[in-house]
C-alpha cells in the first residue's frame, strides 16, 4: 500500500514538473502581458491593463515585420510543398540501390546549420543573379529568404509526405491505369487525394517553420526585417510587455488553429468511417444471392454502376 502511494506521489511530482517546464514560460508571458509594470513582471500584480496590446497595435516596426514574415511563409509553402511532394514521389520511382544515396542528399539540408544555409544562399544567388542579369529581381531580401528557407523546409515536407506514401497501395493506381486512365488522371484522382492529409500537414509545418526561423533569415533577409529579427533586436535592448502581448496573441491563435484542425480531422474520420461502412454493406449485398441491392450514398460509386468509364472507376478506387 505504501509502495503504491509512493509511486503515485512520484508520478504526480513528475507530471507537475513536466508541465511546469513546458507551459511555465508561456504562462509567465501571458500574465506579464496584462500586468501594468513597464518591465515583464508576473508577481506582484500591480494592476490589470490592455495598454501593451494597444501599443502593439500601433508599433509600425513589429507590424511590418509580421507582414513580411507572413508573406515569406506563404511563398515558402508554395515552393516547399511541391518540391517535397516531387522528392517523395521520386523516392519511390528510382532504383532501390540508389535510394539510400538519394535520401542522404535530400535530407542533408536539414542537418546543415542555418547560418551556413543563410550565408551560402546569399553568396550563391548574388553571383548567379549577377551573371544572369537578374540582380534587381533575385537579390532581394524576401526572395533570398524564401529560397534559403525552402532549401531545408522542403526536406521536412518530403519526410512527412514519404511517411504517408509508404502506406499507399500501388494496386489502386495500377487498376486505374488498366481501366484506361492516364498517368496525370491517376495522380490527380488517386494519389493526390490519398496524400492530401500529409500535404496539408506539410504546408502547416512549412509555414510555422518559416515564421519562427531566425538562423537562416538573419543572413538572407538583408535590409528587410521579419518578426523574428525585429523581436531579436528588441530583446537585446531589454524585454518589454509589448513582446509579451504579441506572444499571447500568437499562443491564442495557435490554440485556436489546433482546435479547428482537430475538429476538421474528427469530422473527416467520421465521414471516412461512414463511407467504409456503406461500401462494405454494398459489397455484402452484391455477394448475397436474392438480397435487395443496396445503393451506396456515395455518388461516385453509383456512377460506376451506371457508367463503366475509366474516370468513374478512378473515383471509386480512390475510396
Amino acid at each position: 500500500m505504501k509502495s503504491a502511494m509512493l509511486n503515485r506521489f512520484i508520478v504526480a511530482v513528475y507530471m507537475v514538473s513536466f508541465f511546469t517546464f513546458l507551459l511555465g514560460p508561456l504562462a509567465v508571458m501571458v500574465v506579464s502581458a496584462f500586468n501594468t509594470p513597464a518591465y515583464p513582471q508576473v508577481w506582484p500584480i500591480e494592476g490589470l491593463t490592455l495598454e501593451w496590446f494597444q501599443r502593439l497595435a500601433s508599433d509600425a516596426e513589429i507590424l511590418e515585420g509580421l507582414r513580411t514574415s507572413v508573406i515569406i511563409g506563404i511563398f515558402v509553402v508554395l515552393v516547399s510543398v511541391p518540391v517535397g511532394l516531387a522528392g517523395a514521389i521520386c523516392m519511390t520511382q528510382i532504383f532501390r540501390s540508389a535510394r539510400s544515396f538519394y535520401y542522404f542528399v535530400v535530407v542533408a539540408p536539414v542537418l546543415t546549420p542555418g547560418i551556413v544555409i543563410g550565408i551560402s544562399t546569399v553568396v550563391f544567388w548574388r553571383d548567379f543573379s549577377g551573371l544572369a542579369g537578374l540582380r534587381g529581381l533575385m537579390y532581394d531580401g524576401i526572395v533570398l529568404t524564401v529560397l534559403g528557407q525552402s532549401s531545408f523546409i522542403s526536406s521536412y515536407c518530403m519526410l512527412i509526405i514519404m511517411a504517408r506514401l509508404q502506406r499507399f497501395e500501388s494496386a489502386q493506381e495500377e487498376a486505374a491505369l488498366d481501366l484506361g486512365a492516364s498517368f496525370p488522371q491517376a495522380f490527380r484522382h488517386i494519389l493526390l487525394p490519398f496524400l492530401r492529409p500529409a500535404i496539408l500537414s506539410a504546408a502547416v509545418l512549412a509555414f510555422l517553420t518559416s515564421f519562427e526561423n531566425y538562423n537562416t533569415t538573419t543572413f538572407s533577409i538583408l535590409a528587410d526585417k521579419t518578426l523574428t529579427t525585429v523581436l531579436a533586436g528588441r530583446v537585446r535592448l531589454g524585454s518589454s510587455p509589448v513582446i509579451s502581448a504579441l506572444a499571447t496573441i500568437i499562443v491564442v491563435l495557435t490554440l485556436v488553429a489546433a482546435l479547428v484542425y482537430e475538429l476538421f480531422k474528427r469530422r473527416e474520420d467520421r465521414r471516412n468511417a461512414r463511407r467504409k461502412k456503406t461500401a462494405m454493406a454494398a459489397e455484402d449485398a452484391e455477394l448475397t444471392p436474392g438480397s435487395p441491392r443496396l445503393v451506396p450514398e456515395s455518388t461516385n460509386t453509383t456512377s460506376l454502376r451506371s457508367s463503366p468509364s475509366p474516370r468513374n472507376a478512378i473515383h471509386v478506387s480512390s475510396r
